[in-house]
């Protein structure tokens, strides 16, 4: 837990970096402010003292005109501040949004295992959080520092007495970071980790939602949402107690303080130790700090927020990222030919594939033939650079996969997974990604090839047509005909397909079998399926075992 402490610390350090120069000008503004506010006790000090001379005077309006200007200028430069915090909050809003988009398409695989990517999304709305925090940190801390600060001085100018007063203060302050502050931070580490599993578990409901519908009147929904809100509650309970206890030590600061201060001001009065006009003045500076300490204490709550949400963010933030600084480019127009040499693929300690050999060539078809969790779906992924390779290498035109521009190849297969699904955008978009250099007709083609046609012309908005996350409201077929239209559009250098005749009728499969092997497409196709049609077709035949430890030809 100390470990995420200090790096919650750093986030946030990280993060204030970034915007260094405009809260440098915040905190100029917050010296500025702090000084005037400072002016404006010893201006009413010295108002007290013409107003006991019982008659109005040139020197008297001057004050009360100057410690008004001195108001209204505190005022200005808040305002100021307030622009500048909001264009921070603008820039942090963009770069999380950038940064999240950026970063999830280009992940490992492998830093997904164990984690529901969509859940992980959520950690964006952190984003807000951040905003709020910042906007406090950034406008109430320097201010309430400095007001304590510019006090403290003044304090002790008037009575050496209120030197001890600074000193209790600077140890209220001391002892409320270093012996509650790093707990109060874990605590609401732990409370925010069981407020995800509480809505984790809600999107899943919504997710599920059919199966829940089906399962009749189980109490499962319910029954583990009430064990997910004790725990988070109990979390919340433990970081309120936290909280507790710094307002207690607060609470208990300020009736001393304030009970001494007015009994020993009132003394210092009396024995002509200090004037009317210094012990108002004294009163409201020693008002002002309390009031400082009050918010630098309560702000405690917004800097643990903060830090939190810093820490969630970085749970996507800190996933590795696939290399895009590949040493060796592709040949833009020349064929792919593949060379898969010994390769193995293990997760965690279980070996999925191991000592897989065989070369794709441009124009060959090959088939991948095996039972259920023969490793099939891996070897394809591994091919498309999809997931990384545990031991030896993948060859295209003889450079090491390991040493591309991994996007750069991605963009000359084309690839389809039964595992895939449209996402929410337009049918073009789908099919494009928005990529300009598939022109208008190649997507037509593929939508024809992909039997998208009819659907195409029954949309009023044709190809611009809106679909759904996961393609919600279309039959499973059409869901599928996108993604085969996605993977032929841009006319590929290689095919890698995974059981695309599976839910085509007979009649249609034979035609897609036929549109697939077409000589007239330049393609080389690698192929996981069951159905026997494609032994016919295939130059070769790959055949994985079990556990995907032997293969032979």
């Amino acid at each position: 837990m100390a470990k995420k402490t200090n790096s919650s610390i750093k986030r946030l350090t990280g993060l204030l970096k970034l915007d260094r120069k405009d809260i440098l000008q915040i905190i100029y503004y917050a010296i500025f402010a702090g000084l005037l506010n400072m002016a404006v006790p010893l201006g009413i000090q010295a108002i007290v003292n013409l107003i006991q001379g019982g008659r109005v005077s040139t020197s008297w309006i001057i004050l009360v005109i100057l410690v008004t200007a001195a108001v209204g200028l505190v005022g200005l430069l808040e305002i100021m501040q307030i622009r500048i915090v909001e264009n921070i909050q603008q820039k942090i809003f963009t770069r999380s949004s950038f940064e999240f988009t950026y970063r999830f398409p280009r992940i490992k695989m492998n830093e997904f295992k164990n984690v529901y990517p969509p859940e992980l999304a959520n950690r964006f709305f952190d984003t807000l959080t951040v905003q709020k925090g910042i906007s406090k940190i950034l406008l109430d801390l320097p201010a309430a520092v400095l007001q304590i600060f510019f006090g403290l001085i003044l304090l002790s100018l008037y009575h050496p007495f209120f030197i001890i007063y600074g000193l209790l203060l600077v140890a209220l302050i001391y002892f409320v970071f270093k012996f509650t502050a790093m707990r109060g931070l874990e605590t609401s580490l732990d409370e925010s980790k069981h407020k995800y599993k509480v809505a984790h578990w809600l999107q899943e409901v919504a997710r599920s939602l059919l199966s829940f519908k089906i399962s009749g009147s189980t109490s499962l929904a319910m029954d583990k949402n009430d064990r997910l809100t004790d725990k988070y509650l109990g979390a919340r309970e433990n970081h309120f107690q936290i909280l507790k206890i710094q307002f207690i030590k607060l609470v208990v600061f300020k009736v001393l303080v304030t009970g001494g201060l007015l009994a020993i001001g009132g003394m210092l009065v009396l024995n002509q130790e200090m004037n009317i006009g210094q012990f108002v003045a004294a009163e409201i500076i020693i008002l002002l700090i309390l009031a400082s300490v009050e918010r630098l204490i309560k702000g405690l709550e917004v800097i643990y927020d903060t830090l939190t949400s810093l820490e969630k963010m970085g749970q996507l933030v800190d996933k590795e990222l696939e290399k895009e600084e590949g040493r060796n480019r592709l040949d833009d127009k020349g064929p792919l030919n593949l060379e898969i040499n010994d390769v193995g693929y293990r997760v965690d300690s279980k070996t999925i594939l191991s000592d897989i050999s065989f070369d794709l060539a441009a124009g060959e078809k090959v088939l991948l033939k095996g039972p259920n969790g023969s490793g099939r779906t891996s070897l394809l992924k591994l091919v498309g650079g999809i997931n990384e390779i545990s031991q030896g290498n993948i060859y295209i035109n003889n450079v090491s996969i390991n040493g591309l521009k991994l996007n750069e190849y991605r963009k000359r297969l084309g690839i389809f997974l039964a595992e895939e699904f449209p996402f929410e955008g337009t049918l073009l978009e789908n099919i494009t990604f928005g990529d300009p250099n598939v022109p208008e007709r190649d997507v037509y083609w593929a939508i024809e090839h992909a039997g998208l046609s009819q659907f195409v012309k029954e949309q009023p908005e044709g190809i611009h047509t809106e679909i759904l996350p996961e393609g919600k409201y279309l039959s499973t077929l059409i869901g599928k005909r996108i993604l085969l239209a996605r993977a032929i559009a841009k006319k590929p250098d290689i095919l890698i397909l995974k059981e695309p005749l599976e839910m085509f009728e007979q009649e249609e499969a034979n035609r897609m079998l036929e549109f697939f092997t077409d000589p007239a497409h330049k393609w080389s196709i690698l192929v996981a399926s069951q159905n026997p049609v494609w032994e016919k077709v295939c130059n070769k035949i790959i055949r994985l075992e079990k556990r995907g430890d032997k293969h032979k030809f």
